[in-house]
């Protein structure tokens, strides 16, 4: 497999933060270049070591980096994708600038080409039984009973390449009812909230902490045909902006979340209060490693815990309220 290396420019602070969010992403690997730990060795080296290479002298004034390696494939494309709406949160939490700069840059490779590449990758894939999913450059012969949802690479996580999507979609094929209002929470590319409208959804409002996901949520949904009187986008953070949360207040009859471990958490009391009595809760976006932890901590709000879907180390889960 060929792998792609993504340098994370960030601060000494938020080493161990990152750690822990880029391994919810699925991320197994890190190589650490630090300033401060440099700076610690030169200074209790003891007067062991007769020479130190001036390359190595550079790193004590460099910039904090941690470098990952993505594979060169849809799931890489959609993880790096994941990893920048993650750095734009911790980004938008810290006005200080305490964790440096935040930003996530490709090595050796323009991310332009990066971006052609991908389209080799990105075929018409049939999710459960109800849904087929193409990029808009592919063409499709026959869906037979299948409902067609286009959706494009972009900025914003979901293509539905993504073991997390896929789950999700399958959970919510089976949930959906006619006429349903659903929520789709952290929606990236909008897939979840344009898939339910496609199964049969009367109405959907999509969010994300990302502006430019929430924009193209809203730009797929109209080249899926979706009217914007009933599918509404929004952007902001609901766990810290009550006057975003409030405008979501209503009973909707499905919730989707495909995050992280952590936000999932965080965002529990939040489920409670948007979904109806005997409404279902989809969540996904879960590392097999954490997913005892995030479901105990939904079924604590008084969620009755439904079907598990697991496929390669990722989890999605179904709840009823």
């Amino acid at each position: 497999m060929e792998w792609i290396e993504v340098n994370i420019y960030t601060a000494t602070a938020a080493i161990e933060l990152l750690t822990a969010k880029l391994l919810d992403i699925g991320v197994k690997g890190f190589v650490i270049q630090d300033a401060e730990d440099f700076s610690e060795f030169l200074e209790n080296k003891n007067g062991q070591w007769d020479y130190i290479d001036e390359d190595l002298l550079g790193l004590s004034s460099c910039e904090t980096c941690m470098t990952i390696y993505l594979p060169d494939n849809s799931q890489g494309a959609d993880m790096l994708t994941s990893v920048r709406s993650m750095l734009a949160e911790l980004k938008a939490s810290d006005p200080e600038g305490c964790y440096g700069r935040l930003e996530a840059e490709l090595s050796s490779i323009r991310e332009e080409d990066w971006a052609n590449n991908w389209k080799q990758y990105f075929k018409p894939i049939k999710v459960g039984d109800r849904l087929i999913i193409k990029p808009s450059w592919e063409e499709l012969d026959d869906p037979g009973e299948r409902a067609v949802l286009e959706i494009d690479p972009a900025s914003s996580f979901g293509t539905g390449q993504h073991h997390t999507t896929r789950l999700c979609l399958e959970l919510l094929e089976k949930s959906i009812a006619p006429g349903d209002r659903v929520l789709d929470l952290g929606c990236g590319s909008g897939i979840l909230s344009i898939g339910a409208m496609l199964l049969g959804a009367s109405e959907a409002a999509a969010v994300d902490i990302d502006q430019n996901a929430a924009e193209t949520a809203a730009e797929h949904a109209a080249k899926n045909g979706i009217s914007p009187e009933n599918y509404k986008t929004y952007y902001g953070n609901i766990l810290s902006d009550e006057d975003l949360a409030a405008q979501l207040d209503g009973s909707y009859d499905i919730i989707t979340a495909n995050i992280v471990a952590d936000v999932l958490i965080a965002m529990r009391g939040y489920f409670t209060r948007y979904l109806r009595k005997g409404g279902t809760l989809i969540v996904s976006g879960i590392i097999e490693e954490r997913m005892e932890e995030v479901l105990t901590a939904i079924e604590s709000e008084g969620f009755t815990r439904g079907s598990v879907n697991i496929k390669d180390g990722w989890a999605a889960a179904a709840f009823k309220a």
